[in-house]
């Protein structure tokens, strides 16, 4: 089963390292990259238009210039109702308490990952990901 799965990061460096890792895995991936927020909701857009459907999984960077994650988020949901919405899982380039705490009691979001995303957690992703689609 191929996962559609979407980066949205400001940083290129680590986009590259997300894509990298998520490339090495064992999973049949289709990655799209997006450097901000503003570009991750057009994606959705054009997913939703080329495909009628939003990506299976989203890698989201919560600190980003113009529209932050956390606004992500919220445009997400409340565009997109009706419609499945994806798993979300957060990228940190530093441990942030408040934002982990935050990121745990929102319903969207599936899971905070320390930058760089790391093989075995990505591992772990893909076989929830697996059992939530079987």
């Amino acid at each position: 089963m191929k996962l559609t799965t979407f980066i949205i990061d400001d940083d290129l460096v680590s986009q590259f390292a997300t894509r990298y890792c998520i490339q090495q895995s064992h999973g049949n991936f289709d990655i799209v990259t997006c450097s901000s927020g503003e570009e991750g909701l057009q994606a959705c857009l054009s997913s939703i238009e080329e495909q009628n459907r939003l990506p299976d999984i989203i890698f989201l960077d919560l600190v980003m210039d113009g529209m932050n994650g956390w606004d992500f988020l919220e445009n997400l949901k409340n565009l997109f109702k009706g419609h499945l919405l994806p798993s979300v899982y957060v990228l940190s380039a530093f441990t942030n308490t408040k934002d982990r705490a935050i990121a745990k009691k929102n319903g969207m979001i599936s899971g905070y990952v320390d930058k760089p995303l790391s093989r075995s957690y990505l591992e772990k992703i893909l076989k929830e990901e697996t059992a939530k689609r079987s």
